[in-house]
């Protein structure tokens, strides 16, 4: 098991234009030939933007783009007439495959936090799809089929246990409050990089919500 603690992350974003991000893996400016990627997973990005703040529009493609919305709004728009709200609670997925551009942004009068995970799809091109889970139950699995992937969205109260899953790579991101996975605690914005982990379980020390990657 690889911890890595939020402290950690590559600091990014504009500040100046509300906008802070904290990426898991190696992005833009900060290039780690050492972390390119756990399984699937190639990109796992804090986003932070204040009222009015967003991403103009911009590409994708070959991306699989996971949104995960921690609190506030979030208003999504993309160059295949989707314009979405998302609030905390959806699971939203831009399959970018051959190439597709979208907007971000935090139109609502409060902050934005909400986490954004890229998957590495296993035949790349295709055409865009798009796709969003209002308020996914605890514990529903939610498949990302083009990379072989699973999302597991836990919310464990405090003093219960919940099973990681077994497989190949598993990737746990501890949205909020604190969890004992084996003999380390993790907080919020902490993660770990579980490989061929049997009998892996995590301890909530308070109420928490983890999302949960199951790759192969």
């Amino acid at each position: 098991m690889d911890v890595r603690r939020a402290d950690e992350r590559y600091p990014g974003g504009d500040r100046s234009a509300g906008i802070e991000s904290h990426h898991a893996f190696s992005f833009g400016p900060h290039y780690d030939p050492d972390n390119l990627r756990f399984g699937a997973l190639i990109a796992c990005n804090e986003e932070r933007l204040a009222p009015g703040a967003g991403f103009d529009e911009h590409p994708h493609s070959h991306t699989e783009i996971v949104t995960w919305v921690v609190e506030g709004e979030l208003t999504h728009r993309d160059s295949a007439g989707h314009e979405t709200l998302v609030r905390a609670g959806d699971v939203q997925r831009l399959s970018s495959a051959g190439g597709v551009r979208h907007v971000e942004r935090n139109d609502g009068p409060a902050p934005l936090t909400f986490v954004q995970m890229w998957l590495a799809p296993a035949e790349p091109g295709g055409d865009p799809a798009y796709e969003i889970v209002r308020g996914i139950a605890d514990s529903t699995p939610y498949a990302v089929p083009e990379a072989g992937a699973v999302l597991h969205v836990r919310r464990p109260a405090a003093g219960e246990r919940t099973a990681v899953p077994y497989a190949p790579y598993v990737y746990v991101h501890v949205v909020r409050g604190t969890v004992r996975l084996d003999d380390e605690e993790l907080d919020a914005g902490d993660a770990a990089r579980l490989t061929d982990a049997k009998d892996a379980e995590a301890l909530a020390v308070t109420d928490a919500e983890l999302l949960v990657w199951e790759m192969p």
